[in-house]
């Protein structure tokens, strides 16, 4: 075993609170839009950015990652390590304690039984937790009293933050879920739209993928916070209109993640009504290829499930060309400016975990071309579409609407075209795309296309949660009411086996290189995976709103209890 007491993570101090804050609600109102509406407030049912980020200012995790990635406390009095006693020298084994005096917005007190709950709630076979790679490894949590927590891990855990620990794992209330378990989940609309939190804000009415009203949580465990007494999360329409109602009108306070041409945000700044912050993390575009056939006329028990493999994404060399006929530095220029870098890593930073993988770089239209014709797909009849055994190279494209996406789509489309694989784009208003509702046909767990394109990134430093994302059986599918990580349905016990060794080693260059590896296999080794743009996260907030730290390693409304309004 290669373990060493090297550990991820360090505890922080931490205060970001003004001394310009005086009590409680007493800055009024704030208005915050997300152009991707939330359809849920509960991130283990959806993995949605939109779903996470809106419900973090309600539920909340035991800890943080800071605005530099440092653990900071939350719920938890202290981040448990080696050096403290929370971490066992063997690493199977880390310690919370809650803080003392811990209330649900109901006034009731939080206690472990509540964080055991969680895990079990995530954890159940019958469920289906879009989170649940968070708890690999889990073997049994024990509560010895009220306030004491024991996660015992089956194998040492080098970085034991998976659970509790982010934005994406928050302690639900058990009074409040313990009905909802496994296939139950899904059915429990009060507790997943109104969900009884720990955190600065409660929700006073919730209208899916429209807007949610909230006020300052009374039984907030600081008695001056949240400053604002009433909040406003308002959701829908585009980037262009949430970057002008910061920016130019002021209607807004916060608008997130304007994915606009660096020339829009520009001629917006100049409305004199906020500013814009940016910052890089790990928020990566990329195309997912289905490894599985999404055509209509299969039983819908079988359709874009691993029963039924792709007829031709299965194949490597097709992965491989439509990944070469892509110019990223083109789609970096036109989409995102100073605010994106192109990559073929799905973990771009930190720099450790980044591979230097730059073979996608180059744009290779007549080698992608070559590539087909030696695999056998040609262009028998001159329609312009390559062929092999009956079956043409045409599929479909999706992606959630959005003017970069959809200047992105029509470039691609352009360029596939070129190679002879015939392309329909569909694009899916984000609200829809990323709600996770198990009974649409149109989000991106279900997968019902070839190709789709999104980013998302992963909470902390460290990736191994992340990348345990694509571990066989991780997938979407009827059987887990189409919650999963693993999106493209890949699978290689090659790779898991990879993943279980990262678990088992400490030692930080190990864990740099094996991390490398595993991003490899997915992007330059099999292209299931193709990224496209490293993007920075670039938000607005007005010039009255103070108190705003952009995070790219946790939710950007990670510090919310913390803003005010400046006169």
């Amino acid at each position: 075993m290669k373990v060493k007491t090297t550990l991820l993570g360090a505890a922080a101090a931490f205060a970001l609170a003004p001394a310009a804050m005086a009590e409680r609600g007493s800055d009024g109102h704030v208005n915050i839009i997300y152009w991707q509406a939330p359809s849920i407030l509960n991130p283990y049912l959806s993995g949605g950015t939109k779903d996470i980020e809106s419900s973090s200012l309600v539920i909340e995790p035991l800890g943080r990652y800071d605005q530099d990635g440092n653990l900071v406390p939350y719920l938890a009095a202290e981040i448990p390590t080696v050096e403290n006693g929370g971490v066992s020298e063997d690493l199977k084994t880390i310690t919370w304690k809650l803080k003392d005096g811990l209330l649900w917005s109901d006034g009731s007190p939080v206690t472990s039984s509540d964080v055991a709950f969680t895990a079990e709630y995530c954890m159940h076979p019958e469920g289906g937790c879009a989170q649940r790679a968070k708890f690999d490894g889990v073997e049994s949590i024990e509560t010895p009293d009220d306030l004491t927590i024991i996660v015992n891990f089956s194998k040492a855990k080098p970085n034991p933050y998976g659970p509790f620990m982010g934005g994406q794992s928050p302690i639900i209330q058990k009074a409040q879920f313990e009905n909802c378990l496994g296939a139950k989940a899904s059915e429990c609309t009060e507790a997943n739209f109104n969900p009884i939190g720990t955190g600065p804000f409660v929700v006073d009415d919730f209208k899916p993928n429209d807007v949610i009203e909230m006020s300052a949580n009374p039984n907030y465990r600081d008695p001056d916070k949240p400053a604002f007494a009433t909040l406003t999360f308002k959701g829908g329409g585009d980037a262009t209109g949430a970057g002008r109602a910061v920016l130019e009108t002021g209607e807004f306070d916060y608008a997130w993640n304007l994915q606009l041409a660096p020339d829009v945000l520009e001629k917006m700044a100049e409305g004199g009504k906020g500013q814009t912050v940016a910052a890089f993390g790990t928020l990566v575009e990329r195309i997912e290829m289905n490894l599985t056939d999404p055509n209509p006329d299969l039983p819908s028990d079988i359709r874009a499930t691993r029963e039924a493999p792709h007829p031709f994404l299965s194949e490597l060399e097709v992965r491989k060309a439509l990944s070469m006929a892509i110019d990223r530095e083109l789609l970096t220029e036109i989409g995102y400016g100073q605010a994106g870098r192109p990559t073929c890593n799905l973990v771009p930073a930190p720099e450790m975990f980044a591979s230097d993988n730059t073979d996608c770089l180059t744009q290779d239209i007549e080698g992608a071309k070559a590539l087909l014709e030696e695999a056998g797909w040609t262009d028998s009849d001159g329609d312009g579409i390559r062929e092999k055994d009956g079956v043409k190279l045409s599929m479909l494209f999706q992606t959630s609407t959005n003017a970069v996406r959809q200047d992105f789509q029509a470039l691609i489309k352009q360029w596939w075209e070129e190679i002879g694989v015939e392309t329909e784009l569909r694009n899916v208003n984000a609200s829809v795309f990323f709600g996770g509702d198990p009974g649409s046909p149109d989000t991106f767990q279900k997968f019902y296309a070839d190709t789709e394109m999104y980013a998302n990134n992963f909470d902390g430093t460290d990736p191994q949660s992340y990348l345990s994302m694509y571990r066989c059986g991780n997938e979407p599918k009827p059987s887990s009411q189409w919650q999963g990580e693993n999106i493209n349905r890949y699978c290689d016990p090659e790779y898991d086996a990879l993943l279980d060794e990262l678990s088992e080693t400490g030692v930080l260059e190990e864990r740099g290189r094996i991390a490398r590896k595993l991003n490899e296999m997915l992007t330059k080794e099999s292209y299931t995976i193709v990224p496209l743009v490293d993007r920075g996260r670039v938000s607005a907030h007005s010039n009255t709103l103070g108190g705003v730290v952009l995070n790219t390693w946790d939710t950007e409304l990670w510090n919310a209890a913390d803003w005010y309004r400046i006169d």
